[in-house]
């Protein structure tokens, strides 16, 4: 094995080493008695979101693999955070490192890549697929492909994956098998590795179903439904880091029991409502997670079930405070918030789903 290799791996297994798990965070709502909310905080990871486990599985795949080797410029297309993630990881193992990213994507993310030693290659248009494979043409770079390899890089059967990490963090809960786990879907990469697990570890997750919830300009419900990998659309989501414009390699309908379209006027109002529930602002797609999450334990308790919901704050608030927390911007893109606001209020007082 080259040295090179044998060092980047070291370094990668260290920094997994002083990584702790994530919190878990419940909150019991009055009006949905017996179905506690959990929210598992990956902004807690030291790039700031959910992106940080796939950007290590990520390189470890393409180290062992034997696909990237020193000194190699690593590139990449994003939305943002993973690409922040896949910086910090070059960093740690000097290389190069470029993102092919939408140019509307927050200049707080922009920002952070460049922190670490990144650079962002802006595009107008939603082809950052493209624009990746030249860079990579052009630097004799390694194109990393997170919507390609998401799915297989990380380990669905456990080595403290997200979804081993939700069941081992459950086990002593009253109620300790989530009814339902509801995440978004950028790559496909997390659904399908709770979904995988929920199937594997099936003694411990019996009754447990994945939910996936998808924003406005998004293919996924469609696929999900009709079968049709051949969709596309012309305009990508506003919801940074979840929802595609085309079928991603990465994203696996078979593990999914449930899919949910989110309006994302309901998004942006969710962080509000998350905001003053907990304190804290949250990006946006844990906007959309809530709002699945809600609509979900309004169904059970219409029909008289109980048991625990499980989603994902999947990064801060402070990437988005010139978007999503910027009144000028919300008007300017036409949402309603107050309105929105004031709807999803209603269905945490009163435990009953209110339709916009």
């Amino acid at each position: 094995m080259p040295s090179w290799t044998r060092r980047s791996i070291e370094i990668l297994a260290a920094e997994a080493a002083r990584s702790a798990d994530t919190h878990l965070i419940r909150l019991d709502l009055p009006a949905f008695p017996g179905i506690p909310l959990y929210l598992k905080d990956e902004s807690a990871h030291p790039t700031g979101s959910l992106k940080h486990r796939l950007a290590r599985s990520l390189f470890l795949y393409a180290i062992c693999n034997g696909w990237l080797h020193e000194d190699q410029p690593v590139i990449e297309a994003s939305s943002g955070s993973t690409a922040i993630s896949e910086a910090y990881f070059a960093r740690l193992l000097g290389l190069p490192f470029i993102t092919a990213m939408p140019r509307r994507t927050s200049c707080d993310k922009i920002a952070q890549i460049e922190h670490f030693g990144g650079r962002s290659h802006l595009i107008d248009g939603t082809d950052v697929y493209g624009a990746a494979e030249q860079l990579a043409r052009e630097s004799d770079g390694f194109y990393m492909d997170q919507f390609t390899f998401a799915e297989r890089a990380t380990d669905w059967r456990g080595n403290n994956n997200i979804a081993e990490s939700i069941f081992r963090q459950m086990e002593r809960e009253f109620d300790p098998v989530p009814r339902w786990i509801v995440v978004s879907a950028g790559t496909g990469g997390t659904s399908a590795t709770i979904g995988r697990y929920i199937r594997y570890g099936a003694a411990r997750s019996d009754g447990t179903q994945l939910a996936v919830v998808d924003p406005e300009n998004s293919v996924f419900m469609d696929y999900f439904n009709s079968g049709d990998a051949s969709l596309r659309l012309d305009c990508g989501s506003r919801i940074e880091g979840i929802g595609r414009p085309r079928v991603e390699p990465s994203f696996i309908r078979g593990v999914i029991d449930r899919m949910i379209r989110v309006p994302d006027n309901a998004s942006m109002a969710a962080l509000r409502v998350l905001e003053r529930l907990m304190g804290r602002r949250c990006g946006g797609s844990t906007g959309t997670n809530l709002v699945g999450a809600l609509q979900l334990m309004c169904e059970l308790r219409a029909s008289g079930e109980k048991g625990p919901v499980v989603t994902l704050i999947c990064d801060g608030g402070e990437r988005y405070r010139k978007t999503y927390y910027n009144d000028d911007w919300l008007a300017a893109e036409g949402f309603d918030v107050a309105n929105e606001q004031a709807r999803l209020e209603q269905v945490i007082q009163s435990g009953r789903w209110v339709d916009a």
